[in-house]
């Protein structure tokens, strides 16, 4: 498949979007649409605070240390203001050049217009700083000069990946490998092949984040090419020595912001590999479309690349050895043969001297592209990775506010029916207290004899009997029912004693820590969603620059590679030239006619060759 065939195919990098408007004189990332992805529940956003309409914004993260004159306001952590949807304008393919602002001269020079370049002049071998040698890149910016070496360079693309979870950081050139080691040994950091190409792979990296409009603007990379600035001190001091071991914990605009720590806090950390319930149909295009670019690359173009580099090696090879033949092979020879095999000596090595070049110039206009293309797909995987696991942290925190919001909802339940339980009870032990008492009025010392006089001093048997059936009557009931609710009453604080010590407290506190839960799963749920929509509006924003950035270099491959090969066959189609006018002066062969000129005639047609025509015996 061709690549333009290739970039036929449906691609969701390429969107068109009207609306966008792009504030040159700002990197701060604005605001705008409501647009997170056909996935995304809108009303689930309403819920959170994103309902488009007025209100506090975003407060996207400062550019190094620039001092932005448009900068979004930072979010809230209380729950309930409406905050507008995030929205990132198309980002241009190069850092802006009416910049005014300047935190430093490499600043200024970054922005001193589309001619300004940093290049690697050199790469030294030094034991600066070091008790081991290493080999040292000078990094030329304008008229400054800095050395760094590889490690270095990771360290600053690693820190420019957390600093920006959401941008496509480019790519350096890969490590060696155990086989290289293996077979260079020591000697494998010092091969003068693996350094030339780390070179020109380095300077490409820089001059991508120097034409980047947002990370041209990072001071954390102004201080990577100033010379009078330790890399180790600027590690070990902000912004990068606060950022997170989590990303997925902290603001994707401003990972190093720590003002809603509680809130990111209670954010799960979610496996790459979880599903979505409602995925983003955009981000699944876009990530079918990366890894078929990917396996595009990586599979058949750069297998054909490398077997295609091998053969033209092994075909200057054996021209070098064959031109090394004839040229030995003419010294032997006399009369106008020897300069013919001279001359083609000659342009057999001018063959092997041009397809030596051939091959430098594919190695570095196409391989090594090809190569950084491979490595770029790799990156926007891990970006729609991240984008997806923040996408799951919304639906996770959502589930996990549901199911606590059931909890406090059983919990009020369990405390409404204790308080009903608890007033059944106490009417309950008040109850006897009322019927004893109605008992005791009714009953009188007095005999039906007359007032004053017992049963006792009457004498009589039957006053006696009387009584007594009537005060055993009157205590029945009550002692009956006074059983039978203690009985409950002491059953029921028996078994929530064996449950809890304080039932009543437990569930008091059960209720005041669910509620507290909720408030910070809401908060978290806030923070959420407000990271998912900067990410889904960033990484689409970045991912449009860079197609249009590999559409461009794209193009740039293959007229490079075009002209290669027309300069190539022009080289040698010179030499050969000049090789044929020797080859033109030697005698003919004696037994081809067809080599013998033509007799000269008056009409110079039909006249035959001397040697065809037949001698008197016949012979030619």
């Amino acid at each position: 498949m061709s690549v333009a065939a290739f970039e036929d195919e449906s691609n969701p990098f390429q969107i068109e979007d009207n609306d966008h408007t792009l504030a040159t004189s700002h990197h701060s990332i604005s605001t705008g649409s409501n647009d997170v992805g056909s996935g995304f529940a809108s009303d689930d956003l309403e819920e959170n605070g994103f309902d488009g309409g007025s209100g506090a914004g975003l407060e996207s993260r400062s550019v190094s240390t620039l001092q932005q004159s448009q900068t979004l306001s930072q979010p809230q952590p209380q729950r309930g203001p409406s905050l507008p949807a995030i929205k990132i304008p198309p980002l241009p393919n190069h850092a802006q050049t009416n910049k005014t602002d300047f935190c430093c001269g490499r600043d200024q020079y970054l922005h001193s217009g589309d001619d300004a370049e940093i290049v690697i002049i050199d790469a030294v071998k030094t034991t600066e700083n070091s008790s081991s040698p290493y080999i040292a890149y000078i990094i030329r910016t304008g008229n400054v000069d800095a050395r760094r070496r590889y490690s270095e360079f990771e360290s600053l693309r690693n820190g420019l990946s957390k600093l920006y979870p959401t941008l496509i950081i480019p790519p350096i050139p890969s490590k060696q490998t155990i086989s290289d080691y293996a077979v260079k040994q020591a000697k494998a950091k010092e091969d003068a092949t693996m350094i030339s190409r780390r070179k020109r792979m380095l300077q490409v990296f820089l001059n991508r984040i120097a034409r980047h409009p947002i990370l041209s603007n990072e001071h954390v990379f102004h201080r990577f090419l100033d010379r009078d600035v330790s890399w180790s001190e600027v590690l070990s001091s902000p912004p990068l020595s606060l950022l997170p071991k989590d990303l997925l914990k902290a603001p994707s605009h401003n990972p190093t912001e720590s003002a809603q720590a509680t809130a990111y806090d209670a954010l799960p950390s979610p496996a790459p590999s979880q599903p979505l319930r409602k995925p983003d149909q955009r981000f699944l295009d876009s990530e079918l479309f990366t890894n078929k670019y990917a396996a595009h690359l990586s599979g058949n173009m750069e297998k054909v690349t490398r077997r295609t580099m091998k053969r033209w090696s092994e075909f200057a090879h054996d021209h070098a050895e064959l031109g090394a033949v004839i040229n030995g092979f003419s010294l032997s020879q006399t009369g106008s043969l020897q300069p013919a095999l001279e001359k083609t000596g000659q342009a057999i090595d001018a063959t092997y001297i041009s397809t030596t070049k051939l091959l430098q110039d594919l190695e570095q206009a196409w391989t090594e592209p090809l190569h950084e293309y491979t490595q770029f797909a790799s990156i926007i995987k891990k970006l729609l990775v991240y984008r997806h696991q923040k996408h799951v942290q919304y639906e996770m925190t959502q589930d996990t506010l549901g199911v606590k919001k059931a909890q406090l909802e059983e919990f009020e339940k369990s405390e409404a029916e204790a308080k009903r339980l608890e007033e059944a009870l106490s009417s309950s032990r008040r109850l006897p207290r009322t019927s004893e008492s109605e008992d005791g009025s009714g009953t009188s010392p007095t005999s039906e004899d007359g007032p004053g006089t017992s049963s006792f001093a009457s004498g009589t048997r039957g006053g006696a009997s009387r009584s007594r059936p009537l005060r055993s009557a009157s205590a029945e009931a009550p002692r009956t029912r006074r059983t039978s609710y203690g009985f409950l009453t002491a059953l029921s604080y028996s078994l929530q004693g064996m449950m809890d010590v304080d039932p009543e407290t437990s569930r008091r506190n059960n209720i005041s820590k669910t509620r507290d839960s909720i408030g910070q799963l809401e908060d978290a749920l806030h923070a959420s969603a407000q990271d998912l929509k900067y990410a889904s509006s960033t990484i689409q924003a970045d991912l449009d620059r860079f197609q249009r950035m590999k559409v461009a270099d794209t193009r740039e491959m293959t007229i490079a590679m075009a002209q290669i090969h027309r300069d190539w066959c022009k080289q040698n189609m010179d030499v050969w030239l000049e090789a044929k006018k020797e080859i033109d002066k030697i005698e003919p062969h004696p037994n081809r006619p067809s080599a013998v000129p033509a007799t000269s005639s008056p009409e110079g047609v039909g006249q035959k060759p001397l040697l065809l025509e037949s001698d008197s015996n016949g012979i030619l």
